[in-house]
């Protein structure tokens, strides 16, 4: 999505600001584009600024300028709000979907609102009014990580083979010992290794260094001997696919999936990023303490990191109810009449 091409100046302006000199990844400027663009399409279509016969979908932005995001009211938003709950597709590129955006997508488009206005508000100058202000983000329900236990993650490592058995071994255990995203190891270079240490580029483009344990020293040593010869533009991608080319997230995912299909996990609803799950929760529970999992795991926010405490305290609470003393119940008793002194 080349929002470049596509977004309106007043869009387009705020994207470029957040690029550029907010440091967030393309990746999720694209997000904040599409929240936007759909945001104004229901603007124009509401205010019948375009014919009424034409598809949500191609709605064009091209009128879309700073006199209409400033005429915008709070009593809109509202309604977009109400529009997303009830009549946005729920998976957007399926062809039979149910409607009603769920909530942290709600949420997303509600941040994207309030970024877009704080910033033609407070940072430009260019609109006194902030239709977002004090507007409530909805919080969604915080559902514990779903993770691999230890045997689990075992099994997905024994179920590897194939042509590319040492990269995509290498790539699995790099997610269950490290705990990276996806977006991470795509982009890991041969530089960023040194010894036992592995730079990261995260979120916002923030670097962190991780350090490597035996097997994922093992796993790395085993790959490279076996990695492909890149082409040019790839030289220095530590992952590369069989064109010769930088692996990329699709293709990470889509391995990952068949491996956890071959092991008979694909039930548990695991994709990549419980990987990143799997191996946050196996080192909380053997010892690392939440600030250092913090670190790891490249969480801005120690609130973040706090969800493995929660995914532990479960776990005990399942160990005590699998007792098999937990169902036992006392058995109603007679007792004899006795005016003696308690005991």
């Amino acid at each position: 999505m080349d929002y470049l091409k596509e977004a309106p100046p007043v869009i387009r302006d705020y994207l470029v600001y957040l690029e550029t000199i907010m440091g967030r990844s393309p990746r999720t400027v694209s997000e904040y584009y599409l929240d936007l663009r759909t945001f104004f399409r229901f603007i124009l279509q509401k205010r019948r600024l375009v014919p009424s016969s034409l598809d949500f979908d191609q709605i064009s932005l091209e009128h879309v300028d700073l006199e209409l995001v400033r005429s915008v009211s709070r009593a809109e938003i509202l309604d977009f709000l109400v529009f997303t709950a009830r009549q946005r597709p729920k998976y957007h590129k399926s062809i039979e979907t149910p409607y009603g955006n769920d909530v942290r997508t709600r949420a997303r488009k509600i941040s994207a609102l309030r970024g877009f206005y704080k910033y033609y508000c407070d940072k430009l100058q260019l609109i006194q009014e902030n239709p977002t202000k004090s507007l409530d983000i909805p919080k969604a329900r915080q559902e514990l990580p779903k993770y691999l236990t230890l045997k689990e993650s075992l099994d997905l490592l024994s179920s590897i083979d194939g042509p590319n058995y040492e990269r995509d071994y290498c790539i699995i255990t790099l997610f269950l010992n490290c705990g990276m995203r996806v977006s991470e190891l795509v982009n890991i270079d041969l530089s960023d290794l040194s010894d036992d240490r592995l730079r990261l580029l995260g979120k916002g483009n923030k670097e962190r260094i991780v350090y490597l344990n035996q097997a994922c020293l093992n796993a790395v040593n085993a790959y490279l001997p076996h990695r492909i010869t890149p082409k040019a533009g790839h030289k220095n991608a530590l992952f590369i696919s069989r064109l010769g080319k930088r692996i990329d997230v699709q293709t990470v995912k889509a391995l990952v999936k068949k491996y956890l299909a071959r092991a008979g996990l694909s039930q548990k609803h695991c994709s990549v990023h419980k990987l990143r799950h799997t191996a946050a929760t196996l080192m909380y529970q053997n010892g690392v303490d939440v600030r250092t999992l913090k670190e790891v795991l490249g969480h801005q926010n120690l609130d973040t990191t706090m969800i493995y405490t929660h995914v532990v305290d479960q776990n005990l609470k399942d160990a005590a109810e699998a007792n098999p003393l937990n169902k036992l119940q006392p058995t109603p008793q007679q007792h004899a009449q006795d005016d003696g002194p308690e005991e």
